[in-house]
């Protein structure tokens, strides 16, 4: 056997060999490794990482465990193969709850609950009605801090409508958040005691999920951008009923006070849960654009122009909702994978190999 073609064999045998041993990662995700599911069963969704590296925060239904609508949960994630995920309610377990993120002090969180209207989780669109995807917009959503018993400690919004999707600056100083305040779903910032709201985006549509870049200088997020007067008027029609459509969203980059903002995908149908890169130059992203029926979901990166996509993830379900723990050395994200053919989706983590 030659030199080259020994080199093929074990190149070969290193690939099949850590399919084995890592059965989370499919063979092509290179930038995976040493991955761990840290939820089981129900669905487990946005989690995201506290300034220490360490502690993370994700929303979980799971009518089993006696969690009927979503909850806002807390957790440190295990430091060796050995040690079991821990993870404890955080929330009020009242009304249904949001988008919670790690706050700089470490001792309390921000998250977006509907528990002031009712103690009941809101009711979910009738879709066999509706006859579209759509998501609901309950106009009793605020924002509140807590600690970690639950404790609420201030409430940071109290205005009519949609107050939700909070993130905190890497700098500790402000607040991301979408709102439809103005009768539009836009993006607000405020300092982080909750003064000083301003409005950044102004474009009809929806604008939310928004992120900021690890220097805190410029944000990422989703929108849609109806054109026609047909698709206007369809979005301000189901948004008069507390619904938006996320079927056709695409990914926005600008200045962390909004302004040059511009495009930065053009895939057609659902690019969202959009998160900068620890070099602040790419963004990862969810999207369902390579398939014509809208599903699967998987994970890709582009720079901040779009002119060059890679594809990250290959599950053959649902991938999304990534984001890098602040020293840029794990990745976060939502899965369908390893549900064993159900519907389940699950927290994992992974070390990222650039």
């Amino acid at each position: 056997m030659t030199a080259r073609a020994l080199t093929v064999f074990f190149l070969t045998l290193s690939v099949i060999t850590k399919a084995q041993n890592d059965s989370l990662i499919y063979a092509d995700e290179k930038h995976f490794k040493n991955m761990r599911q840290l939820t089981f069963g129900g669905d487990n969704a946005e989690a995201y990482f506290g300034f220490d590296n360490e502690h993370i925060t994700f929303q979980r239904t799971n009518v089993k465990d006696g969690v009927p609508c979503d909850q806002i949960f807390y957790g440190g994630i295990p430091k060796s193969a050995k040690e079991k995920f821990k993870f404890k309610l955080v929330s009020t377990g009242k009304g249904r709850t949001t988008c919670a993120y790690l706050m700089p002090d470490k001792k309390h969180f921000l998250y977006a609950s509907t528990h002031k209207a009712a103690d009941t989780c809101p009711p979910t669109p009738d879709r066999s009605k509706i006859k579209k995807y759509v998501w609901p917009i309950y106009e009793a959503y605020d924002i509140f801090v807590a600690d970690f018993n639950g404790k609420i400690t201030k409430q940071l919004t109290n205005t009519p409508g949609y107050d939700a999707e909070g993130v905190v600056s890497p700098k500790g100083d402000k607040i991301i958040f979408t709102s439809m305040r103005n009768g539009d779903i836009d993006l607000y910032t405020m300092n982080i005691d909750g003064t000083n709201v301003k409005q950044i985006t102004n474009t009809v549509g929806y604008d939310g999920g928004a992120c900021f870049s690890p220097d805190g200088k410029k944000i990422v997020w989703r929108a849609s951008r109806p054109q026609t007067e047909a698709e206007v008027k369809e979005y301000k029609d189901l948004l008069a009923q507390g619904l938006v459509m996320p079927t056709k969203m695409e990914v926005f980059v600008a200045n962390a006070d909004g302004t040059e903002t511009h495009q930065v995908t053009r895939l057609g149908k659902a690019n969202w849960a959009p998160s900068f890169m620890p070099d602040g130059k790419r963004i990862i992203f969810a999207s369902n654009h390579e398939y014509e029926r809208g599903f699967p979901f998987n994970l890709y990166m582009t720079n901040l122009e779009g002119t060059w996509l890679e594809r990250i993830s290959h599950d053959n379900g649902f991938d999304a909702f990534p984001m890098f723990s602040p020293d840029g050395k794990k990745l976060i994200f939502s899965s369908n994978r390893n549900n064993m053919g159900g519907h389940d989706t699950n927290v994992f983590v992974c070390d990222w190999v650039d």
